[in-house]
C-alpha cells in the first residue's frame, strides 16, 4: 500500500478545481478510480445508470472525504435517448477530464433501439457518442478524454460485414471487437489518452457460472491486480499523454504492475481509418 501511495505522489498533481466526468463510477475500478480522483482535490461527475447505487456511492465517498464535491448524472448505455439526455447534461457543466471507464462483457444479448447489439451498444457505441459531444468542450477546457481500451482488443480484427459481431458467439471478441472500435476511433484525436487496467477481479471478470466463479474468485485474486491497483493506469491517463500508437497499462505483459506508456502496434492504419470512417458514420445516424 506504501508502493502505491508513492507511486501517486510522484505521477499525479492536484485536481483542486478540475471537474471529472466517470463512467461506470460504481464499478469495481470505478469506485477505487474515484477515491484515487477525490484524494486529489478533483470535483465527480458519477455516470451511472443505477441513480440509487450511484447516490450510495456518493454518500459513502463524502463519509471518507468529507469536503468532496460528487454528483450523479443518469446514463444507460443500451438506451440512446438516455445517453443523449447525459451528453446534454454535461454539455451544461462541462467536465475538464471524461473517463470512459464502464464496459459490459458477457451479458444477455439483445439489439438496441439502433439496431446494435447491446454489447457493442455499451462499450462502444454510447461512449464514443459522449466522446464526439463533449470532446471539443473538454480540448477547450485544456482538459482530456482517457479511453478504457481492454488486452480482449486483440483478439480479432473488426469485419466490415459484421461491425457489431452480432454474429459472433464468443464473449471475449464480441466484447474486444467494441473496445477495438472504441480506443482506435478515438486514439489519433488531440486530448485523448488511450489506457487499459489489465485484468483485475471485477464485475467483468466475474462473468461466469456461479458455481465456477465461487471456485476460482479467489485464485483470481491471488493472480490478478486489485482495483486498487489496477485503476492506477487510469489515473495515469489523466496526467500523461499517449500518441497515435501508444496507451498506459500494467508494465509486465499488460498484465501486471504499476502503469506504463508501451507501444500499441495491433492494428494497421487502413484498418484504423476504416474503423474511424464506420464510426463517424455511426454517430451521424445515431
Amino acid at each position: 500500500m506504501r508502493r502505491r501511495e508513492a507511486w501517486i505522489n510522484n505521477n499525479t498533481r492536484s485536481l483542486e478545481g478540475k471537474r471529472v466526468a466517470v463512467s461506470g463510477a460504481t464499478g469495481g475500478l470505478g469506485r477505487e478510480l474515484c477515491r484515487v480522483l477525490l484524494s486529489l482535490g478533483a470535483e465527480l461527475a458519477l455516470l451511472d445508470r443505477n441513480k440509487q447505487k450511484s447516490l450510495a456511492l456518493i454518500e459513502e465517498l463524502r463519509s471518507e472525504y468529507p469536503q468532496s464535491v460528487a454528483e450523479h448524472v443518469t446514463v444507460d448505455l443500451e438506451d440512446m435517448e438516455a445517453v443523449k439526455a447525459a451528453a446534454d447534461a454535461l454539455m451544461q457543466s462541462p467536465p475538464d477530464y471524461l473517463i470512459l471507464n464502464a464496459g459490459a462483457y458477457s451479458i444477455p444479448r439483445h439489439k438496441c433501439s439502433t439496431g446494435f447489439d447491446n454489447v457493442f451498444q455499451i462499450n462502444f457505441a454510447s461512449p464514443y457518442y459522449l466522446a464526439r459531444k463533449l470532446l471539443p468542450l473538454i480540448e477547450a477546457r485544456g482538459g482530456k478524454l482517457v479511453v478504457v481500451g481492454s488486452i480482449a482488443h486483440d483478439y480479432s480484427v473488426s469485419d466490415s460485414q459484421d461491425v457489431d459481431f452480432s454474429t459472433r458467439k464468443a464473449a471475449s471478441k464480441v466484447y474486444g471487437n467494441a473496445k477495438r472500435y472504441l480506443m482506435f476511433s478515438l486514439i489519433d484525436e488531440p486530448a485523448v489518452t488511450v489506457t487499459h487496467p489489465g485484468i483485475a477481479v471485477t464485475g467483468i471478470t466475474g462473468h461466469y457460472p456461479k458455481a465456477v466463479y465461487a471456485m476460482i474468485k479467489y485464485p483470481m485474486k491471488l493472480i490478478f491486480m486489485s482495483p486498487k491497483k489496477a485503476c492506477l493506469s487510469i489515473v495515469a491517463g489523466i496526467f500523461e499523454d499517449t500518441t497515435g500508437d501508444e496507451w498506459i497499462g500494467p508494465r509486465r505483459f499488460n498484465v501486471w504492475g504499476y502503469p506504463k506508456k508501451q507501444g500499441l502496434h495491433t492494428c494497421s492504419s487502413e484498418e484504423m481509418a476504416e474503423i474511424r470512417r464506420r464510426a463517424e458514420g455511426i454517430f451521424a445516424k445515431l
